[in-house]
């Protein structure tokens, strides 16, 4: 019996890998269609019917191409970064409940908060083996604004442990079952999604491939394949966000098709604010963290926390 859980496990796994790495390649279509369509021109159209089977020749082109490793770099690290990179932004969508057996843990949420946050030394790791001052100046910019945000996104998921008392994902959707927590605490959500721009290092924060001041950041000296795995990172990391809003704020019921369609519009708000808004200042961002988002989110768990405190006394 074990045994069969365990391929069940590791097949649901296998599956999981495979589904998010497909979901990656259209959702880099889809950001190719809608800034096609903002900027009034097409997108892909050549290969192929609509340009349908475009993110997989782009594939196969990036990882045919020559990888060029740089003569004075510290070519372990330079080397296994990337792949590292990948390795973390996939494993962090173990913490997604699923039907069958599954890694449906009891401690989901700091399974997310502890992978997370170990995502930031790939980044610096990748910057300063490649031995190139442009590269460590853009990891430096990038480890500098996901650290600055991740304090903020942790506040916030703590004013939501607060509320429901548990580290399990799957309870935040039995407590939405009457009410979405969009409309309960609409500024955290909307300090949430701003944060998860900047960790996930989106436009308007993309400051880690500010391309006209930085020569594309920290993966500036990565070329084919390895540019190839931090670029998969970065998109499987957008969808994993958007995942994890969708069940703390839009009802998380994981088990009906409405969720996967929240989840594509989600997607899509991060392709729409690429297309929208230009980039924000450097010290701008950084006081943005600490000057508004972290004082708000603070409040708010103190808040919760009083909330909590009261109902605790009242009925007991």
């Amino acid at each position: 019996m074990f045994y069969n859980d365990l391929i069940l496990s590791l097949i649901s796994m296998i599956l999981l890998v495979i589904c998010v790495l497909i979901g990656v390649a259209f959702l880099t279509l889809l950001e190719r269609k809608v800034l096609g369509y903002i900027q009034i021109r097409k997108g892909p159209n050549k290969v192929g019917f609509m340009g349908i089977p475009q993110p997989f020749s782009d594939a196969i082109k990036l990882f045919s191409k020559e990888s060029i490793l740089p003569s004075m770099s510290n070519i372990n690290l330079y080397y296994m970064s990337p792949i590292y990179n990948l390795f973390l932004s996939l494993i962090l969508w173990f913490c997604m409940p699923f039907i069958s057996v599954f890694l449906n843990f009891n401690l989901g949420i700091l399974f997310f908060l502890c992978i997370s946050s170990l995502s930031v030394y790939t980044i610096m790791i990748a910057g300063w083996s490649s031995n190139s001052n442009y590269a460590l100046l853009g990891g430096m910019r990038s480890v500098a604004q996901t650290i600055s945000y991740e304090v903020s996104l942790s506040l916030i998921l703590l004013s939501f442990l607060f509320l429901i008392l548990s580290l399990n994902i799957l309870d935040f959707m039995s407590f939405q079952n009457n009410m979405w927590f969009l409309f309960l605490c609409l500024p955290l959500c909307m300090i949430w999604f701003i944060s998860s721009l900047a960790e996930t290092n989106r436009t308007p924060f993309d400051f880690a491939e500010g391309e006209s001041e930085l020569v594309s950041g920290f993966n500036v000296e990565y070329s084919s394949g390895g540019f190839a795995l931090i670029f998969l990172a970065e998109y499987s990391s957008i969808l994993f966000m958007s995942m994890l809003t969708c069940i703390l704020f839009l009802g998380g019921n994981i088990f009906s098709f409405s969720f996967f369609l929240k989840l594509g519009l989600m997607s899509f708000f991060w392709i729409w604010v690429r297309g929208t808004l230009p980039r924000f200042r450097y010290d701008k961002l950084m006081y943005l963290a600490w000057k508004s988002f972290l004082p708000i989110s603070l409040n708010y768990l103190f808040l919760f926390l009083g909330f909590k405190l009261l109902l605790f006394t009242i009925f007991i």
